[in-house]
């Protein structure tokens, strides 16, 4: 007559633990997010390894995907706080205040918002066109393949390492980005590594293509964000709400403490070593397809 009560006491441990090693689970990648989101190695590769590692289910990876960008979206909008505040209220100059509009630096600052607009344009197009027909490439093998891509593209950048690195983000430089940034559609290909790929191919300073690469991030993240508030309202009944959560603040903290370490430390001679990583990522993944 003990039978039933043990059972049942085994039963909820086990499944206490259960729900345990999920959130952990989450939380991991959450901090994963944080992290690849920054650096150059593709987030959405890392999240299609580790959620096919930890057996996950990945029938809502993109509603994932968006929910832990909210997170690293937040950080970098308080990362770069000051520059995104600066470009508001001299965009507002330059559209309501006639007398100021003259004023040169003015005229500058508000081209170089309206040079993020056109950078964003590709992918925002591309977006909404490919968004429910890249389904297939959300496994190992095509993650794999295309962080191997990033891998070569980070190593021919920095084969040329000593190039003079002094451009600006003229209205051309600004849509070549955009355009690169556009191929960041498909998991494995490092959105902030192929947009800053694409400012130093066209010899823009690190810092400044870093920036311009953020900040085009911040536009994009805005519609991005609530498409995935939407798409989780949609499907509330099969997410791990606490998972979630947990991923969301592991990703927004993560975020910004590699946004500021990628300010201070990172160089053009530093591509290697995320050259190296994403090709060693790469070959697991597609291995990890094949297991």
């Amino acid at each position: 007559m003990f039978v039933l009560p043990i059972y049942a006491i085994m039963s909820i441990t086990i499944k206490g633990d259960f729900i345990m090693i999920e959130f952990i689970q989450y939380i991991v990648l959450g901090i994963i997010q944080g992290i690849s989101e920054i650096f150059p190695i593709s987030s959405s590769g890392h999240l299609v390894i580790f959620t096919q590692l930890f057996g996950l289910d990945t029938n809502h990876l993109t509603i994932f995907l968006m929910i832990t960008n909210m997170g690293s979206f937040l950080a970098l909008l308080f990362f770069f706080r000051k520059d995104v505040v600066h470009l508001v209220v001299t965009l507002w100059h330059f559209l309501f205040n006639k007398e100021k509009r003259q004023e040169p630096t003015i005229k500058e600052e508000a081209s170089y918002v309206l040079k993020l607009i056109i950078g964003v344009i590709p992918i925002g197009i591309l977006g909404l066109l490919l968004k429910n027909h890249l389904k297939f490439l959300e496994t190992p093998l095509y993650a794999g393949i295309a962080l191997l891509v990033t891998s070569i593209l980070l190593l021919l950048i920095f084969l040329f390492r000593n190039r003079l690195f002094d451009q600006d983000i003229t209205w051309k430089n600004a849509l070549i980005i955009g355009l690169f940034q556009g191929i960041a559609v498909v998991p494995g290909i490092s959105r902030s590594g192929i947009t800053t790929i694409g400012g130093l191919s066209r010899r823009v300073e690190l810092k400044k293509a870093l920036k311009y690469s953020f900040l085009m991030y911040l536009i994009v993240s805005v519609p991005v964000s609530l498409l995935g508030l939407l798409d989780l309202s949609e499907a509330s009944d099969t997410i791990n709400w606490v998972g979630y959560i947990g991923a969301f603040f592991m990703s927004m903290i993560f975020s910004y403490l590699t946004a500021k370490l990628m300010y201070k430390v990172v160089k053009v001679n530093n591509f290697i070593y995320f050259s190296v990583y994403t090709a060693l990522m790469g070959i697991f993944a597609i291995v990890l397809n094949f297991i």
